[in-house]
């Protein structure tokens, strides 16, 4: 069993900077592939980036390829999502995901077994 809580959300003009941040609780945090998505109002959820276990493999969609950077930190079971240059069709619902599947990153929000309770981003001047 893993629980997850986000952090770092809020509101942010467009071009600012955002880093969410997601702290695990469980064992073998460094066995499951981590990922961020989100999700807009009206609108699928979106797997934003992802994470290997050991963090040696990373995936993005390319709407934020180049603004964002996921990354880990297994000796303290955190994984963070570094946003920048934040556009209007950024805001939603972010939400941090495990995998306990080690294999490859998946983008199917149904492939992901936890997950945590989401935090808000809002991009507006």
């Amino acid at each position: 069993q893993v629980q997850l809580v986000e952090s770092g959300g809020g509101l942010v003009q467009p071009g600012g900077s955002l880093r969410l941040s997601c702290a695990a609780s469980g064992r073998a945090f460094r066995h499951y592939n981590m990922a961020w998505f989100r999700q807009a109002p009206g609108k699928e959820r979106e797997r934003v980036a992802a994470i290997s276990g050991g963090g040696t493999i990373t995936n993005y969609a390319d709407s934020v390829k180049g603004r964002f950077t996921i990354s880990r930190d297994n000796s303290k079971n955190t994984v963070s999502l570094q946003m920048n240059s934040l556009k209007p069709e950024d805001p939603a619902v972010y939400y941090c995901a495990a995998d306990s599947d080690s294999g490859i990153l998946s983008a199917r929000p149904e492939e992901y077994d936890y997950w945590g309770q989401g935090t808000q981003v809002t991009v507006s001047s």
